[in-house]
This record gives structure tokens, C-alpha cells and sequence, in this order.
């Protein structure tokens, strides 16, 4: 007769438990498989300039390089313009204050200023006309004052006789009055006359100030025509060395086109291009050092222009003691501009990363040097060679300083 079987533990659930194996194992393989949210790449170390945080002594300079100028120029303009006619000197000559350098002819000028001469001489002829005018007709009227004043003299003695003769009716009442309106009306006569001399005077002084006006204003126009005249026989004004000078014999001048220069042979600035990121510090006075055959030239700042152009701005600089000697216009000097204080600071390197993060973060390298990590940092003042660290590092740890442009928007490296 059969016995019943019996089943074990393994036998009843062995089918669930294998069940609950394949499920972890497919959890597992996803959880492996299923791509991660932070964004990796893999990068060969060969490819890398990794270098460590250090510390040291941040020399807060930059370098530069100056293009060596003339100290001052003095540029030739033609100022009305015109037609070269001789020419004196040739470009690069050395000329002293006062020589001639080329003569320009302009005929309208020519003919502009013998008009204003013209105009000079009608405005002194008609002064001097309105002048004899005046003379005469202040004559006049002092003619006419005096004999009235000789009248009234005589009626007055006159009428001084009658006045006794009245009395003894040895003359009549009506001759007396007579006598009397006489002297009244010389009199009204005499002060008319002296109303119409002092308006006389002061209509003349008027219009003789407007005509002295008009012959001074004459005057300066024609004083600037002859300016203008005698300039086209350039000279110059300064001594020094004469460049940029390019004419020739029958060329035609625009006004204020500029022909030439010259240079003061003796002094000399330097000027140099400075990034703008360093705009904001640099300032006025500071200091350089330029080397030139081992020797060190002090140097400052002189004038910044303010003006970016192409990511950059230009700042002069002058000698402050001996320049040196054998320098000449157009010759490059290495600079080193101190931008402030030398100061312990943690230092990492200055290379391409800063262009690519702005420096505000950095790969920073594991201890077993497999893997990267993007971090935040920030980041000071920098030089030539290093890079000041504020916050986000510590000394002795190891960081990507090599371009970023392929892995710019990556969050972590896997280095092989």
C-alpha cells in the first residue's frame, strides 16, 4: 500500500524564494545599468595638468611690454590746406626750433587777406573822416556860442544904461522892453545851441566807439588772415627730430591734414597694452621696473586711457631717473608693473582653466587619483605664474589646471 510523500521546506518554497532571487538580481543589474543623474566623463590622465595647492608668497606683479615712444610729439597740420611748393627737409632729419620745413602756396588765402586789408584801410578813412566831422562841427557850434555870448555881453551893458534913462523918460517903456526880450531870447538861443552840442558829442562818441570797434575787429581778422598767411611757410616750432614727413613738390593739401611730426629725439615713454580685468586696479603713479641689459630702470604710470579696445587698454609710462642709454622709437621693453603688496597666500598656478570657469570652480583630483570632482571656489589677485586662493581649497590638494573647454559642463571626472 503507498505512503503519502513527504515535502520539505526547500520543496514548498523553493519556487518563491527563486522568485525573489531573480527579482533582486534584475533590481540590481538596473540599479547598476541605470544611468546616473550627475554628468561623467572619462578622460586620460595624459591630457591633464593637474597641480597641487602651495604656499607661498604672492608677488602681486604683472608683466608687460612697452613700445618705446618719444616723450612728446608735435604734430604738423596744414591748417587752411593748399599746394606744397618747396620742401626744405627730408623725413628723419634733425632740424632746430625755427627751420624750415616746406612752403605751402593757397590763393584764396592770398586773396582773403589783401581783402581785409582793403576792408582795415575804408574803416580807418571812414574813422578818420567821422573824426575831422566831429571836429568841425564842435567848431561850429563853439563859434556860435561865442558870438552869442558876445551879444548877449553887449545887451546886457545896454540894457544896464536904459534902466537909469527910464527914469528921466529920456528913453520910452517900449525900447526898454524891447531891449529886454532881445537879451531873453539870446539867451534861449545860447542854451539850445549847448543842448544840440552835447548831442551832438554824444551821438558822435557813439557812433566814433562803433567805428574804432569795427577797425579793432578788422584788425584781429586781418592780424589772424596774415597768421594763416605767414603759416603756410611752415617752420618749426620745436626742436627734435622730423618723421612721418612724406611730401611732395605740387601735392595738394587738405585744411587740417596732417603731414608730419616731430619728435623729441632725447626723451622717451613706454606704452603697453593691459588687460581690462586688471582696469580697475591700476592707477595713476604706480609703479614698473623695466630691465635692460641686466640692469633695472624704474618706471611709473602717467596716463591711463580709459578706452577697451579688442579686451584691452593702454597706459603710458615714463622714467622716473635715467633712461636707458641706445633706445630708439619703436623698440619693445620687458615690464613688470607692481599692482600692490607681496603677501603669503595659498598659490595654484595660473593656466587655461581660469579662461574656461571665470574662476569660480576647479576639478579638484581624488587622493587615489582616479577620479575628479567639480568644486566652488574663490579666487584673488594674479600674476603671471600663480593664482591667489580665498576659499574652497587647502594646501596640498591636487587640481586640474588644464583646459576645461571639452568637459566644461561635466560634474566629475573618471581619470584612466
Amino acid at each position: 500500500m503507498d505512503k503519502p510523500r513527504q515535502i520539505n521546506f526547500w520543496q514548498k518554497w523553493r519556487k518563491v524564494i527563486s522568485a525573489l532571487f531573480l527579482v533582486a538580481a534584475l533590481a540590481a543589474l538596473w540599479v547598476m545599468a541605470a544611468p546616473s543623474s550627475e554628468r561623467t566623463l572619462r578622460v586620460d590622465v595624459k591630457d591633464l595638468v593637474i597641480a597641487s595647492v602651495q604656499q607661498g608668497i604672492f608677488e602681486d606683479v604683472i608683466p608687460l611690454r612697452g613700445e618705446v615712444m618719444p616723450f612728446r610729439t608735435l604734430y604738423l597740420d596744414a591748417i587752411e590746406g593748399g599746394r606744397v611748393e618747396k620742401i626744405h627737409l627730408e623725413d628723419g632729419a634733425t632740424i632746430e626750433e625755427g627751420a624750415a620745413i616746406v612752403d605751402i602756396s593757397n590763393t584764396r588765402l592770398q586773396l582773403e587777406s589783401i581783402t581785409r586789408e582793403a576792408q582795415v584801410s575804408e574803416q580807418i578813412n571812414l574813422l578818420q573822416t567821422q573824426e575831422l566831422n566831429l571836429a568841425r562841427n564842435d567848431l561850429e557850434h563853439k563859434r556860435n556860442l561865442n558870438d552869442l555870448d558876445h551879444q548877449i555881453a553887449i545887451e546886457s551893458q545896454r540894457l544896464a544904461r536904459m534902466r537909469p534913462l527910464i527914469k528921466q523918460q529920456l528913453i520910452s517903456a517900449a525900447e526898454l522892453k524891447e531891449t529886454e526880450d532881445n537879451l531873453v531870447y539870446l539867451k534861449k538861443r545860447q542854451q539850445l545851441i549847448r543842448e544840440a552840442r552835447e548831442v551832438d558829442q554824444a551821438l558822435q562818441a557813439a557812433q566814433m566807439k562803433q567805428l574804432r570797434d569795427s577797425v579793432t575787429s578788422l584788425n584781429n581778422n586781418l592780424t589772424f588772415a596774415r597768421t594763416n598767411l605767414a603759416s603756410l611757410n611752415v617752420k618749426a616750432p620745436i626742436a627734435g627730430r622730423l618723421t612721418a614727413f612724406n611730401l611732395e613738390p605740387g601735392q595738394s593739401l587738405m585744411p587740417g591734414e596732417r603731414f608730419g611730426q616731430i619728435d623729441d629725439p632725447d626723451h622717451f615713454k613706454l606704452m603697453a597694452q593691459m588687460d581690462e580685468f586688471y582696469m580697475n586696479r591700476t592707477r595713476v603713479d604706480q609703479t614698473a621696473l623695466a630691465k635692460v641689459d641686466q640692469q633695472e630702470f624704474p618706471l611709473r604710470i602717467k596716463k591711463i586711457y580709459p578706452q577697451v579696445i579688442d579686451g584691452q587698454f593702454r597706459v603710458d609710462l615714463v622714467f622716473t631717473s635715467a633712461q636707458p642709454a641706445n633706445i630708439s622709437r619703436g623698440q619693445t621693453l620687458q615690464l613688470r608693473l607692481q599692482m600692490g603688496a607681496n603677501e603669503p597666500a595659498q598659490l595654484i598656478p595660473n593656466n587655461s582653466f581660469f579662461q574656461d570657469t571665470g574662476g569660480h570652480w576647479i576639478f579638484v583630483v581624488s587622493a587615489d587619483g582616479k577620479r575628479a570632482y567639480r568644486r566652488d571656489i574663490k579666487l584673488g589677485r594674479r600674476n603671471s605664474q600663480f593664482i591667489e586662493v580665498l576659499a574652497g581649497l587647502n594646501i596640498n590638494e591636487r587640481v586640474i589646471v588644464s583646459p576645461y573647454t571639452t568637459y566644461n559642463d561635466i560634474d566629475f571626472l573618471k581619470i584612466y
